[in-house]
């Protein structure tokens, strides 16, 4: 295995820089808050892998939806999209294991045109922490 690149090539960003762009352009919800979302109808989409979700358990009535092929599935011009995804309009809240990738995902979907789509600070780790229902 090679030792990695010393010098970032031109235009490059870190990993945290991505995390703190989509940051900036989502509004993320503590796990109260998306629980509340959810009620009055967003949907909760775990993309934690199986094995993930398997180990550290799930939110009943969550819609699973892989990170691999989130964008397929919503995307509202996709053949591949779920019955779920039914326009632009509609708010999706994702949810990951501690709140990083769901960042990222979020941010894809509003690439999209899901402006409603948004994160859960903290992810799964922090709604078992507030004491929301789990399986």
């Amino acid at each position: 295995m090679s030792a990695p690149p010393t010098t970032r090539p031109p235009g490059a960003r870190t990993v945290d820089d991505l995390l703190a762009e989509a940051r900036a352009r989502i509004e993320r919800l503590t796990p109260e808050q998306a629980a509340q979302r959810v009620a009055r109808g967003a949907l909760l989409v775990d993309i934690r892998p199986a094995a993930q979700r398997a180990r550290e358990g799930e939110v009943p009535g969550s819609l699973i939806v892989e990170r691999n092929v989130l964008e397929w599935r919503f995307d509202p011009a996709s053949d591949a999209r779920l019955p779920e995804a039914t326009g632009y309009d509609i708010e999706v809240v994702v949810l990951c294991s501690e709140g990083y990738t769901s960042s990222l995902a979020a941010d894809a979907l509003r690439s999209l045109g899901l402006s409603r789509a948004t994160d859960v600070v903290g992810g799964f780790h922090a709604w078992v922490a507030a004491g929301l229902p789990t399986r």
